[in-house]
């Protein structure tokens, strides 16, 4: 079976991870999933990722955070652009989630920048997750 959306299965692993308190997941690497991932870092909601090679297109490995008690860092982590039905916004269009206490994560023409980042730099782009 073909998989039609990567981005989403790259959410849910995190996403399962996560319920069951999992140090660390691993999802297919590619450029685009490198790129989430260094923005969750940036912005704090993971603590770091490797890209593992393998064989045919190697892992990214993804190191889960969790506060001092083990209260969870993501308590939500959604899919906003579809392969049917893609999201855009422009510069003046992306506003704060949650007070700056969430993300948005964006495809853009200079990468995967996070809502911050795309208003620091005034570009919009593809809204590609949610994270909280």
């Amino acid at each position: 079976m073909t998989m039609t959306d990567p981005i989403a299965d790259m959410l849910t692993r995190i996403r399962n991870g996560n319920t069951v308190n999992r140090k660390a997941v691993l999802v297919p690497a590619s450029k685009l999933k490198a790129g989430i991932a260094a923005a969750l870092k940036r912005e704090g909601f993971i603590k770091d990722f490797t890209v593992v090679p393998g064989h045919v297109q190697g892992n990214i490995e993804i190191t889960l955070k969790y506060g001092s008690d083990g209260e969870k860092v993501i308590n939500e982590i959604q899919r906003v652009s579809k392969p049917s039905c893609r999201v855009y916004r422009g510069a003046k269009e992306i506003k704060k989630v949650l007070n700056g206490f969430g993300a948005e994560i964006y495809s853009t023409t200079s990468g995967v920048l996070s809502d911050r980042e795309c208003r620091d730099k005034k570009i919009g782009g593809e809204v590609l997750l949610t994270v909280k």
